[in-house]
Parts: C-alpha cells; structure tokens; sequence
C-alpha cells in the first residue's frame, strides 16, 4: 500500500512540473539552441567548435508585438513552417530598407511585417532571399546568451542605421 501511494504522489508532482514548466515555456520564456553561423559573431562565434550557444527566448513582447531595430528574434520560417531561424530585426513597418549593402534597391516594409537578417551575411538566409517576414511568425526575443558559461551575458541590439528610414 505505501509503495503504491509513493509512486502516486511521485507521478502526479512530474505531471505537475510538467505541465507547469510546459506553460512557462508557451507563454513566458524559453531556453533554444542556435545552430549554424549565420548569426556568427552574435552567437557561435567559433564554428569549428562542437557546442551551440543557447538563448533565452521571452516572449512578453508577442503581446502587442512589442519589437525595436536591432532586436534578435526567433521565427518560423515563411517557406517551411517545421523550420525555425534566429535573426536580427533591422527594419519594422513603415520603413524603407535598402536591400542589399551596394544597392539602390529600395523597399517599403508592409504593416504587420518586418525585414530580418543574419549577421554574417554570407552564410544567411533571411529577408534577402525570402522577403519581410509577417510578425505573426515572430514566436520571441532572444535576450540573453545561457550557455557556453564563458559566454553568459545580454544580446547587444545593433542593426545598420544607414540602410534603414523611415521617412
């Protein structure tokens, strides 16, 4: 009789947690990993390396699509919802971006979207190849770096001021 009630309270606190850290994981904040170097400096600066940064996703800014310039934000992908991509917002609705660094090409972005980017352009695949994204897929901002311990610390917004306006 006691083992039966021993396995019982064990089973019902793990469903417990799980559901509670289920719920802190859909609706507050979450841990991902970044694979890849498209984001490289930002996030695994080393590619020869075996381990990927991971990153703390909060998504309180989902509310009212709370975002800035600069911000790094995790999305799914407009081509293949499975596919989630980490990149950096550079222009919001209503801006004009130009599109390439030596181009004239010029394009306004729609309300309700937004142009991202990786930082290491050569090995990106962002807004320039699939055009401004809808906020809709945006699923977090990624603020902080967790993991590797070395590397702990606050995602620094930055974006090029020079390509983007919003007249």
């Amino acid at each position: 009789m006691g083992t039966r009630n021993l396995l019982w309270n064990v089973a019902n606190k793990c469903f417990t947690f799980g559901l509670v850290g289920l719920t802190i994981s859909d609706r507050y904040a979450s841990i991902v990993p970044v694979r890849g170097g498209s984001m490289s400096p930002a996030f695994n600066p080393q590619p020869s390396t075996f381990s990927d940064d991971y990153v703390l996703v909060e998504k309180f800014c989902l509310e009212k699509y709370k975002f800035s310039h600069g911000d790094v934000v995790v999305f799914r992908s407009p081509s293949n919802y499975k596919e989630k991509h980490i990149k950096r917002i550079i222009a919001l609705p209503g801006d004009w971006i130009g599109t390439t660094h030596n181009s004239y090409d010029v394009l306004k972005i729609p309300e309700g979207h937004c142009w991202v980017e990786g930082d290491n352009s050569a090995s990106s695949m962002d807004s320039r190849s699939f055009g401004p994204i809808p906020l809709a897929l945006v699923q977090g901002r990624v603020t902080h770096i967790v993991w590797p311990p070395e590397r702990l610390g606050v995602v620094e917004r930055r974006y090029p001021k020079e390509r983007v306006s919003s007249f």
